[in-house]
């Protein structure tokens, strides 16, 4: 398999604090963490589940964002709008506590307030539902349920308070349609501190396993991302399909929260792609900036979630500089 190509870590200076941004961090780069990391330095830079969470055995279709030949992702910028290609995200509980499970319920309207009740699936699913805090400290990957009428509704808890985004990833089952995504804001309420975006490194862990991610991101451009997951320091070399692929990564750049979803180059029993320990992706940044990655795996019957802030610099930018992330598995200075 495609090792990818080398994760460079660029010198940038992040404020990681929004205005709306709110939540917890950890040192050790949880999904969700339960305190505020150390704040980013000046040399640094997806009812529902949840991380750990047992979940389906998804399969599906392909997707647009990736093939097994290694198409590129769109680098148009998802997510950004309420409204877009005559759908409109109508968020029916637009606040929730934090802490507590809630029921979130939502539909799709067309441009004539109906709700939308026709979808092709893709990737085993009609729509994909995330949500993350504006921090983007904490991330849900949830799986609503339609209703006839076209309401969909899914049961969560954020531990945080603070301004989220909701993100509805879906294609209309009509002739000539393309995949969309809608956004939309959620208020968590409660007592609220806000977090700086967790530094720029290279490998997580969670739950005991360990990822390394080996690869970067270019503004306008195809790059390719490998991530490989251990656990006890072996290669996890039987991970189990999930939503039709052995790992589902999506990217939220920090600040707009601007939606980039991606999927695996290969598909389980296509008699090339192996069940890890690499599941490599490509994809396509709409702009320089910080963004938080998000994959997505499933094993031994859960799914887990690894998080990752990787540094977008402008094009051309130390496009010729090699970093030692990749090579030692570490952002070099953190």
């Amino acid at each position: 398999m495609n090792t990818g190509l080398r994760i460079t870590a660029f010198a940038a200076a992040i404020v990681a604090t929004f205005g709306t941004a709110y939540g917890v961090g950890a040192s050790i780069d949880p999904v969700v963490a339960e305190k505020p990391p150390a704040a980013h330095d000046e040399h640094a830079e997806a009812g529902g589940e949840e991380a750990g969470e047992k979940t389906e055995d998804g399969h599906g279709e392909g997707h647009d964002g990736g093939s097994a030949e290694g198409g590129a992702a769109s680098a148009t910028a998802g997510g950004l709008q309420m409204s877009e290609g005559g759908y409109t995200l109508a968020l029916d509980t637009p606040r929730v506590a934090a802490g507590k499970p809630a029921t979130l319920r939502f539909s799709v309207k067309d441009d004539g307030g109906r709700s939308l009740t026709s979808y092709e699936r893709e990737h085993g699913k009609e729509l994909h539902f995330i949500v993350a805090s504006r921090d983007l400290t904490v991330y849900r990957h949830l799986h609503p349920t339609r209703a006839a009428d076209g309401t969909w509704s899914v049961v969560a808890e954020f531990p945080a308070a603070g301004g989220y985004r909701a993100f509805a990833d879906f294609k209309p089952a009509k002739k000539d349609a393309t995949g969309i995504t809608l956004g939309t804001d959620l208020a968590v309420s409660g007592k609220s501190e806000p977090a700086a975006l967790p530094p720029v490194r290279a490998t997580a862990e969670v739950d005991g396993y360990r990822v390394t991610l080996d690869g970067a991101l270019a503004p306008g451009k195809a790059r390719e991302l490998t991530l490989s997951v251990s656990r006890n320091g072996e290669p996890v070399t039987d991970l189990q399909p999930y939503l039709g692929a052995y790992g589902h990564l999506v990217a939220l750049r920090a600040g707009d929260l601007a939606y980039l979803h991606v999927h695996p180059n290969g598909e389980p029993d296509d008699g090339v792609t192996e069940p890890g320990p690499e599941v490599s992706f490509t994809a396509t940044a709409p702009s320089a900036g910080a963004y938080r990655l998000f994959l997505d795996f499933q094993h031994k019957g859960e799914v887990r979630t690894a998080a990752f802030t990787v540094d977008v610099p402008a094009a051309g930018a130390g496009e010729s500089k090699e970093s030692e992330v990749g090579e030692k598995g570490e952002s070099h200075g953190h």
